[in-house]
């Protein structure tokens, strides 16, 4: 299981003076046999009823690979156990900004792709950090993601997902992002 970050949730007078942390870290896309994508609510439980989505995934342990944080964070978010050989990227890289009420965590980020067969979701193996910010799941349709009524991380979702139909393609970069609930 990946390191706790040990966060405290200790919010600072100055948004200037949170601590910045620093990480590696693999994105999942998942998607099951219906053609829909696994996303995850997320929160800052400095700033109450401010959720968005995002895709399971996580930092990267000492030694680990790309590919085997892919399987790790997969199996310890969702309980789906995969193969290495099952995923398809990466499909683009990015260095991610996310200011929280508390802290900075700057991370590279590599997204990859997994179809998977249909399971039931098992979150017992989250982190306490995870049982803390982690509000709910669903599997969203790209009509539901395509109508932009949700705040979804990263934004580049479906352009992303529509990579994986072609394997030979390069890696996205896709620069800078920020995606914060307090400005950085």
């Amino acid at each position: 299981m990946s390191e706790d970050s040990g966060r405290k949730y200790v919010i600072p007078d100055d948004p200037a003076d949170r601590p910045v942390r620093t990480r590696r870290a693999v994105r999942v896309i998942v998607v099951g046999p219906d053609e829909r994508v696994l996303l995850f609510e997320d929160s800052d439980p400095g700033i109450a009823g401010v959720t968005w989505w995002v895709t399971p995934g996580g930092g990267m342990d000492p030694g680990e690979s790309e590919r085997a944080t892919a399987v790790r964070e997969v199996a310890e978010e969702t309980g789906y156990v995969l193969e290495e050989t099952e995923l398809v990227g990466p499909l683009a890289t990015r260095y991610a900004v996310h200011g929280y009420s508390d802290q900075v965590l700057e991370q590279q980020e590599s997204f990859y792709l997994v179809r998977v067969t249909a399971f039931e979701i098992d979150i017992s193996a989250h982190t306490e950090e995870e049982q803390i910010t982690l509000q709910g799941h669903r599997w969203w349709t790209r009509a539901e993601i395509e109508a932009g009524d949700a705040w979804i991380w990263p934004v580049q979702l479906l352009e992303l997902w529509d990579r994986a139909a072609d394997p030979a393609l390069p890696p996205l970069e896709l620069g800078r992002q920020e995606e914060s609930t307090v400005p950085v």
